[in-house]
């Protein structure tokens, strides 16, 4: 097959067009250099641009301050569930985690293996349906840090804004929605994210620290789970995803030229508003999340039957679009429509829908 679908998987996902164009043309040999960006030293000046070139592109996008550290690790947001509480949670002390969906609920498991935790909210009673409100959070003054999940790829649940947790650090996995629209960067002590959605392919993992949080880390940690070790070598303590890392730069070119993070926002929601008025304006469809804490990125919703949604799944690749089977732990129907997802694949799959409903309603 040679035409592209319409990709709608949570991840590694949808990569911008002109960002594998321009992947593809280079793949054999950067201009001026001879070899892949695969095959050069990590250690060069060539890759020293590249890595360059795609820490100014998160600085630029995100206006990151000057005081935060921005780091391209590895091992995927999972490990930062264990670096997280392994540099900050104090033998002494505890951190708090609301738990708003799946992801969260992983984290927290980690965190258990290294210190004490207090959940300060958890969704799971209403089926992760949505975000708690500020009046709902058992907050500890004395917290390490706060955790939470930005964005719940698998229920589709958003934080619309951070909690407010006054002096206490907020910890954020943002992997999933990261990129999709403009935050204030000061509102939090440490992000991290899996690059395989809107940012690139799977294998990096950003990190953006402030540098307060460096004074906290114990000085008992393994070399490669201790942040310094990566602040001080700027990534490159150890041979880093040199390929992935080249992509972020150009998505981070891409995303500029389209007029950076406040245009993305006005696109992915469009998209996110033409599928859920879909979803809305029959009862052949239900949503999953509340309609205030419905995330851009993964719209989640249910049919009437799940051999029904069996069957929307199977069709509905049938005719090009891919991956909308829900996850496995809550089934349904997932649509991830990140920042390079086309509006017109949207259309097309409403379009779907409603046929799929004429045949089967």
């Amino acid at each position: 097959m040679t035409e592209r679908i319409y990709n709608f998987s949570a991840g590694p996902a949808v990569l911008p067009l002109p960002v594998l164009e321009e992947a593809q043309r280079d793949m054999l040999s950067l201009p001026g250099i001879g070899m892949s960006v695969m095959e050069i030293s990590h250690r060069s000046k060539t890759f020293d641009e590249i890595i360059g070139r795609a820490d100014s592109g998160i600085r630029e996008l995100m206006r990151v301050p000057d005081n935060y550290h921005v780091l391209f690790l590895q091992g995927g947001a999972s490990l930062q569930f264990s670096m997280v509480p392994m540099n900050f949670l104090p033998k002494d002390g505890s951190a708090d985690y609301i738990i708003t969906g799946s992801w969260g609920k992983k984290a927290l498991k980690e965190a258990r293996r290294s210190g004490a935790v207090n959940v300060a909210a958890t969704m799971a009673d209403g089926g992760f349906t949505r975000v708690p409100g500020q009046g709902e959070l058992n907050l500890h003054p004395q917290a390490a840090y706060v955790h939470i999940t930005t964005n719940e790829t698998i229920e589709g649940v958003e934080w619309k804004r951070e909690p407010e947790v006054n002096d206490v650090p907020l910890v954020a996995d943002a992997s999933s929605d990261i990129l999709s629209h403009a935050i204030r960067i000061e509102k939090y002590a440490l992000i991290y994210a899996g690059a395989q959605k809107n940012m690139g392919p799977s294998g990096v993992t950003l990190v953006i620290i402030r540098d307060d949080l460096l004074k906290r880390i114990p000085d008992s940690l393994h070399t490669m789970l201790d942040y310094r070790t990566h602040v001080e070598n700027k990534s490159l303590y150890n041979t880093p995803n040199t390929w992935g890392i080249y992509i972020i730069s150009l998505v981070c070119q891409w995303l500029s030229e389209k007029g950076g993070l406040a245009a993305m926002q006005r696109e992915n929601e469009e998209k996110a508003a033409l599928l859920y008025d879909a979803i809305d304006a029959t009862a052949f469809y239900r949503g999953h999340a509340d309609a205030d804490s419905r995330s851009i990125m993964n719209v989640t919703f249910r049919l009437p039957s799940e051999e029904l949604e069996k069957k929307f799944a199977l069709e509905a690749t049938a005719q090009g679009l891919d991956g909308l089977k829900g996850h496995r732990s809550v089934g349904g129907i997932r649509a991830s429509i990140y920042n390079a997802f086309p509006l017109e694949g949207v259309a097309a799959l409403v379009s779907f829908m409603k046929e799929f409903e004429r045949k089967n309603g």
